[in-house]
């Protein structure tokens, strides 16, 4: 479970030396959910302000065909934000309950550098690429 008032020391990164999911660990991984979070927020809201400025009214079809493929580029990737956004509280859920960082298919630890790369990893590289397999067999059926 993650604890309150740690401080880590600049510049720290976990390391595979460590004890697994020991509160640093937790820790800089729930800062670093908590700022890529901000940003992806961030990020929304500009999207939000932009689509607020754009002029609906374009008299030249060319550019308002242009207009509305921009809109459309940008509300498809402000929904994958939004998904985004679910599966980092999902994980900031996951550092609270203490099952962070352990595959949700066979307990096993997922590991600092797949964390590192993939935060809101659910799944051990081994399970990922048996659940990809299965679902790549099941979807020629």
């Amino acid at each position: 479970m993650s604890q309150k008032n740690i401080k880590l020391p600049k510049g720290y990164k976990p390391t595979d030396k460590e004890e697994y999911m020991n509160p640093k660990q937790l820790e800089y991984f729930k800062l670093k959910l908590a700022h890529w979070k901000d940003d992806l927020q961030l990020e929304s809201q500009s999207t939000v302000d932009h689509l607020k400025q754009e002029n609906w009214n374009e008299s030249d079809l060319n550019d308002r065909a242009s207009v509305e493929v921009e809109t459309s580029m940008e509300l498809r990737t402000r929904d994958r934000y939004r998904k985004l956004i679910s599966k980092i509280n999902e994980a900031l859920g996951r550092i609270d309950d203490g099952s962070y960082g352990f595959c949700e298919e066979t307990g096993d630890p997922i590991g600092i550098r797949r964390l590192e790369a993939r935060p809101i990893a659910t799944m051990s590289i081994e399970a990922q690429e048996r659940h990809e397999r299965f679902e790549r067999s099941h979807s020629e059926d």
